[in-house]
């Protein structure tokens, strides 16, 4: 544990160090705010609803911008060689370098939080429903961020790998909007393999037990990948 808070803190630092936690934050703060406030004035809807049903779409490009340096940038420079020297576990890396991605987005969507503060001066809103609807938005950016640290690892290119993470998350995410257009047997395997519909059940302020073990196993499973990749490299 303590190996993975030290990969952790030096993975933020090296976010933090640099504009691009910046930029990911002021461009998420500023894409969500726009929606909210077309929400708000324009519509006249006191409602974080249309924020939250956007948020796949904007972690299909923010997510695989934040983890496609994570074993890009090592592999190319050539620290992977070093870490792997270390006395640090494959497992310790990829999960200190995961917790870091998945800490970033976090920190977006609590900038976000802002939102449900002002629907409360404003109405008298499903408290249980928000917290369901942060609780899948959380969930599913980590789902994202499982795919992109594991398209990171497989090459040094960052563009190479942000492309490769968004790809896999829009395939996940598209399978389960052609749900509708397909019949019986397919359209149930459609629906659940993809993201949308385990997450509209967050949306709607249904926890599902059932919905969480799918998002944790997509993340074991391409966390489980990477894993296989750098012994493979190794």
């Amino acid at each position: 544990m303590k190996n993975i808070s030290i990969i952790l803190k030096k993975e933020l630092r090296a976010y933090f160090n640099s504009p691009i936690a910046y930029i990911v934050i002021v461009l998420f703060l500023m894409l969500s705010g726009y929606f909210f406030s077309l929400q708000l004035f324009v519509s006249n809807n006191a409602s974080v609803r249309p924020v939250i049903d956007l948020m796949p779409l904007m972690f299909l490009f923010f997510v695989p911008a934040i983890t496609m340096r994570l074993f890009s940038e090592e592999i190319k420079s050539g620290t992977i060689e070093i870490l792997s020297t270390l006395p640090l576990k494959e497992e310790e890396i990829i999960l200190g370098k995961y917790l870091s991605a998945v800490a970033l987005i976090a920190i977006c969507v609590i900038t976000t939080l802002f939102y449900p503060f002002l629907v409360f001066l404003l109405g008298r809103p499903d408290l249980g429903q928000i917290f369901s609807a942060y609780m899948g938005t959380i969930l599913i950016g980590s789902t994202f961020a499982a795919i992109g640290i594991f398209c990171s690892s497989i090459s040094k290119n960052q563009i190479i790998s942000f492309i490769a993470g968004f790809v896999i998350c829009f395939v996940f995410y598209i399978i389960g909007q052609t749900a509708m257009f397909l019949p019986g047997l397919l359209a149930d395997i459609a629906n659940y393999t993809g993201i949308s519909a385990h997450f509209e059940n967050f949306t709607r302020g249904v926890a599902d037990t059932r919905d969480i073990l799918y998002f944790l196993s997509i993340i074991t499973l391409f966390l489980y990948a990477t894993l296989a990749v750098l012994k493979t490299k190794k």
